[in-house]
């Protein structure tokens, strides 16, 4: 239409033009008399002129108005085709705009809703009116939708290219309804304060660290409309809206650090552990959701909070602080009475612990089959051998004949016809389902125990019986051996001293020969314990050494160290090469245990489909948050992350982009964490 009508624009003009030469020549000769053209025409002739030209300029006009109109209704009938003239009206109500185009993608025909907005896109460039529709129309795909604003109402809009029509569905109502029921969503979150118990020493209500983290977490919580009701001593109910939790996510949930700084000088810290659910209608629903998030917070150290967003992966904030060592040779008694009841009342015991199954996993198992024939209950540890670290695997063969070994340990195959309607199935340094040692009998056995030293991750083994995760341990190792000592079992349980040097070797390994931050007096005593029962600390040490090519091996991957950051580092080893898992953690505390560096990651194949990292630090940078973000875990100075089907440099792209993003995050307080003059 617009070409038409600049076709009709052309031709007026050079009638007009024309007209005005001829009357402006006719003018100059009349009146001058030229020709005696007075003489030839009389006035009289000049008007009859005069209104014949006036009669010729209206036809001329009134012609050009019928051409318009003839095709402006041509464009009516079209439009009126494509959308049905009777439901135009339906469209009306129902707020859709449509808007026709030609060729060019000239609008020329709009239906009554953007006249009634006063929006006169007639004529115009439909890109040129609105430039984000041109992505929709070179998209080519019916289904498509872009999303605009005009004038300041939303819209939704899809083109139908055969048609040449655009379909614009205002959404403001909507949107305004939506943004409001997400602002208003429930959310609940239940706080703990983490050492409570230790911190009030009987008397709650004169504690100056408890009154002064009271005052700020009621602060806190009234600045930031969060309804606070208390259900425990130590424990309350938060009640709020999802533009609430918008806040107090956008301010990283600074309640934890303000609690933290209460606190510090003291010789127990009072630190804040916080479950929260959202994204689900049902209060009771999230009440569940944020019961387990915060088992999860308080599994993984504490001092953080931990969000369960309903269908989608847990979000972890905080987790600045190391699990406090708690000593209670009570609480161990119980528990370790709570496991051997277990044991009792099951026909047989299977025990296993995880995929390149190491020192401590071993010994940690091997303290179970102690405990367990102490009570005459027949088992077995689940163990293969091709999926065993390598010195692990030496130790297993160089320590027991081939008649012992058939009795004490099973493959993961043959141990699923060792499994009976009451058989119980104890894992040992791993509650991951996907890293255990045989994760098909997980489904077998219905009676499940978790023994686990290392922070809780989302993934885990669902509704065990019995479930015993302790990050502020160095080992499950030391762990197992608390249970032996302190169970109150008479005559107590018998170790022999081959089970207790492996254990005492899986203590050496996750401790790090006691260099490890979550060393503590437990880890010691457990030493002792294990001492007292034969163990042989230079034959442990022994288990752990390095034989020549290992130790060429390390160097190798040391070798390609690189700086990512100011104390952080880390290594590639050789892509063709396959290396042991232990390797790959040695070569990491080589590189930690240079001056100046205070964390490192080395990049490894493990076997044809997986490349691990493996993670350390000295406690100024937290690896187990880094590694979280890869998809893997640990503790706080040592950590691991495993990738299927990828190479060492798309891994260390990750880690490096990780490590740039993050490390701010994830670095500790040193000052908080070390006593002074520790690190320099």
């Amino acid at each position: 239409m617009k070409k038409k009508i600049n076709s009709l624009r052309v031709f007026n003009y050079i009638f007009i033009i024309i007209q005005f030469l001829a009357i402006a020549a006719f003018a100059i000769i009349y009146f001058n008399n030229f020709f005696s053209t007075k003489m030839l025409i009389r006035p009289e002739f000049v008007v009859a002129g005069a209104v014949i030209l006036v009669t010729l300029d209206t036809i001329v006009l009134w012609t050009n108005l019928v051409s318009i109109s003839s095709y402006r209704h041509k464009t009516d009938l079209k439009a009126a085709q494509v959308i049905g003239s009777d439901v135009q009206e339906a469209y009306n109500f129902a707020m859709i705009g449509l808007v026709v185009t030609d060729e060019n993608d000239t609008i020329i025909w709009c239906n009554d809703l953007f006249k009634d907005r006063h929006l006169d896109i007639i004529d115009l460039n439909i890109f040129e009116w609105q430039k984000s529709l041109k992505t929709l129309k070179e998209k080519g795909d019916p289904d498509a939708v872009a999303k605009l604003i005009i004038s300041n109402r939303n819209f939704e809009c899809k083109f139908l290219a055969d048609a040449g029509l655009w379909i614009f569905k205002d959404t403001t109502d909507y949107e305004a309804v939506y943004t409001y029921s997400k602002q208003q969503a429930p959310v609940v979150g239940i706080l703990s304060m983490d050492n409570y118990d230790e911190v009030i020493k009987g008397d709650d209500d004169y504690n100056d660290t408890i009154t002064k983290a009271k005052d700020e977490i009621f602060k806190y919580c009234n600045e930031h409309d969060i309804l606070l009701r208390k259900f425990k001593d130590s424990n309350y109910l938060m009640l709020f809206n999802y533009d609430s939790y918008c806040r107090i996510k956008d301010d990283n949930f600074s309640i934890i650090d303000k609690v933290r700084n209460i606190s510090i000088g003291e010789d127990v810290p009072l630190t804040l552990s916080i479950g929260i659910a959202r994204d689900f209608p049902d209060v009771v629903k999230l009440n569940e959701l944020a019961n387990s998030a915060l088992s999860i917070a308080m599994s993984r150290g504490g001092d953080q909070v931990v969000v369960s967003v309903y269908g989608k992966e847990m979000e972890f904030y905080g987790g600045k602080t190391e699990a406090q060592e708690k000593r209670s040779k009570v609480k161990t008694r119980v528990l370790a009475d709570s496991l051997i009841s277990l044991i009792k009342n099951a026909s047989n015991v299977l025990v296993m612990g995880h995929t390149n199954m190491d020192m401590d996993a071993l010994g940690a198992c091997l303290g179970v089959k102690a405990i367990c024939d102490r009570v005459k209950i027949p088992t077995k540890i689940v163990v293969d051998l091709r999926a065993t670290e390598s010195k692990t695997r030496a130790a297993i063969t160089s320590s027991f004949s081939k008649e012992e070994l058939e009795e004490l340990i099973v493959s993961s195959k043959d141990a699923l016809s060792e499994v009976k309607p009451d058989s119980l199935l104890i894992v040992c340094d791993v509650h991951i389902p996907s890293m255990v040692m045989a994760p098909n009998l997980l489904d077998k056995i219905s009676k499940v125990v978790v023994i686990d030293h290392h922070r809780r991750a989302e993934e885990y083994i669902e509704s065990p019986v019995f479930n015993y995760i302790d990050p502020a341990a160095s080992s499950a190792s030391e762990l197992i051996t608390e249970f032996i000592r302190f169970a109150s079992i008479s005559p107590r349980i018998e170790l022999s001293p081959i089970y207790a040097t492996i254990m005492l070797a899986g203590i050496f390994l996750d401790s790090g020969f006691y260099k490890s931050k979550n060393t503590g007096m437990r880890t010691f005593e457990a030493s002792t314990i294990l001492k007292e029962y034969g163990a042989d600390n230079s034959m442990a040490d022994d288990l752990l050494k390095d034989d020549y090519e290992e130790y060429l091996e390390i160097n190798s991957i040391v070798q390609n160290i690189k700086t990512v950051a100011y104390g952080v580092v880390y290594a590639i080893a050789d892509p063709s090469k396959i290396y042991d898992t232990a390797s790959i953690a040695k070569a990491a505390n080589t590189c930690l245990s240079m001056k100046g560096i205070h964390a490192s990651f080395v990049i490894g194949k493990t076997s044809g489909r997986e490349t691990k990292i493996s993670a350390r630090s000295d406690g100024l940078v937290n690896v187990s948050l880094l590694c979280e973000k890869l998809g893997g875990g640990g503790h706080f100075t040592s950590a691991a992350a495993t990738f299927l089907k990828s190479d060492v440099h798309e891994v260390e792209e990750q880690l490096v982009d990780v490590i740039h993003k993050h490390l701010s995050e994830a670095k500790a307080d040193a000052r908080r964490q070390i006593p002074e003059g520790a690190v320099d």
